[in-house]
């Protein structure tokens, strides 16, 4: 019965092509639209590392001084050097991990090409595995480079081919702030988005190009980048050992989300010890996040692209709502077709099927032309200046949504006017026939 209501579907397209074609124009507007931001949102919302998001934890404590104090106010964003040091020499979670940003000057060995300035992550040798970054040459560094604040640099594949003009480069030298360092690994292309290990920085914007040891970092006095928050008397370095100042990004991951509330625990006694030595001020006050956690926390989804993403669905409602009058005058208007079908033995829910096999078909072709807006949108979106436009791409999944939404919508509109045709009275339009 379905091919034959679909052949009565396409016989009825070629008799009202005007008001089919309004029709398919109204739902292709409305998933055009819809799915333009909705493709966005999800770019912007999904959970950069899906496989143990619930295992990888950001840490906050609250060392600042008690001037300004505001008893349950959220802790800072990031912790001293001194307690990120703590906590990772008393390493309590399978891996840790420290980090800032920064930016660095790097003298390439061919002659030809000028010295540049990469952007720079200082971290710990756990880095790579705890944030599962896929390595296209060599390996990271390890915890005994951070002890000796070895001279070592993971790259980036797009600085690899820069410099090294591509290929395998482990190894090699690679002059960064006036000082050689030896190549140890090469990334091959990341980009979580976003890029939740720092939410100081671009969050949507390409990674690093240059990995090395905070450790050596600090040893090299190279320049830091992100916020810095001090209190009381920094000295001269507010990046030295006992500067009371945060600034660092402290990451931690465990066996098991499971082991969230232990490590918790640990981390309120440690603020405990910590402020009855007289170093914190302030009564324990812990914050103990996942990634997504921490992503709502930070309210990562601009609010420009929620806003667009309710106005589309809004926009799709009101091209369902004129789809709705639509279809409904073109049932109404044959009545007597309608009629005759019925003194002939078709039944209320034959004649209820048959529209809406109808309706889905208007859908179909209007997911069509929507999904050919969708992409005319998601070109539009790419050329805004935004550090995520390049993102917005239209993928496999929310293709076939596409598809899967405008055949929805259209038989969601179809329902009542469906129901108005099977209630028409086979004798009353015999008669008037």
């Amino acid at each position: 019965m379905l091919a034959y209501y679909s052949k009565l579907a396409l016989r009825s397209f070629r008799r009202n092509k005007v008001l089919t074609a309004l029709m398919v124009l109204a739902i292709a507007l409305g998933i055009g639209a819809c799915m333009t931001t909705l493709t966005v949102f999800r770019v912007l919302s999904g959970d950069p590392i899906p496989d143990k998001s619930d295992r990888l934890l950001y840490v906050q404590l609250d060392p600042a001084s008690m001037r300004g104090f505001v008893a349950g106010e959220e802790p800072a964003a990031q912790v001293t050097r001194f307690d990120a040091e703590t906590l990772l020499r008393e390493g309590r979670g399978v891996r840790q991990a420290m980090m800032t940003g920064g930016a660095v000057s790097i003298t390439p060995e061919k002659a030809d090409i000028p010295p540049f300035f990469s952007d720079a992550r200082y971290a710990t040798a756990d880095f790579f595995a705890m944030f599962a970054a896929p390595f296209l040459h060599g390996t990271g560094w390890s915890p005994a480079d951070d002890a000796a604040s070895t001279r070592v640099v993971v790259i980036s594949k797009s600085l690899n081919d820069r410099v090294f003009g591509g290929g395998n480069s482990v190894g090699r030298t690679l002059v960064i702030g006036g000082n050689a360092f030896r190549v140890a690994g090469v990334l091959d292309h990341w980009r979580p988005t976003p890029r939740f290990y720092d939410m100081n920085s671009d969050r949507y914007g390409e990674l690093e190009d240059v990995f090395l040891p905070f450790s050596t970092s600090r040893a090299l006095d190279f320049g830091r980048s992100g916020s810095m928050d001090c209190w009381g008397d920094s000295g001269a370095d507010e990046t030295a050992l006992n500067a009371p100042c945060v600034w660092i990004q402290y990451w931690v991951e465990l066996e098991d989300a499971s082991q969230a509330a232990d490590y918790k625990a640990y981390l309120d006694n440690y603020s405990a010890q910590q402020k009855a030595t007289g170093r914190f001020e302030r009564e324990p006050n812990v914050r103990l996040r996942d990634v997504m956690q921490w992503l709502d926390f930070n309210r990562v989804v601009p609010r420009d692209v929620m806003m667009q993403l309710w106005l589309g669905f809004g926009f799709l409602l009101v091209c369902l709502l004129n789809t709705v009058g639509l279809l409904l005058a073109k049932f109404l208007r044959r009545s007597g077709e309608i009629g005759v079908r019925r003194a002939l033995g078709a039944s209320r829910s034959e004649i209820f099927k048959q529209c809406l096999v109808e309706a889905g078909a208007v859908g179909l072709a209007g997911g069509i032309l929507g999904l050919g807006l969708a992409l005319l949108g998601l070109w539009a979106v790419r050329q805004q200046p935004s550090s995520y436009a390049e993102l917005a791409q239209l993928d496999l999944p929310m293709l076939l949504t596409t598809f899967l939404l405008a055949v929805a919508a259209s038989i969601i509109a179809g329902l009542l006017p469906a129901w108005r045709a099977m209630d028409v009275t086979p004798a009353i339009q015999l008669k008037s026939q």
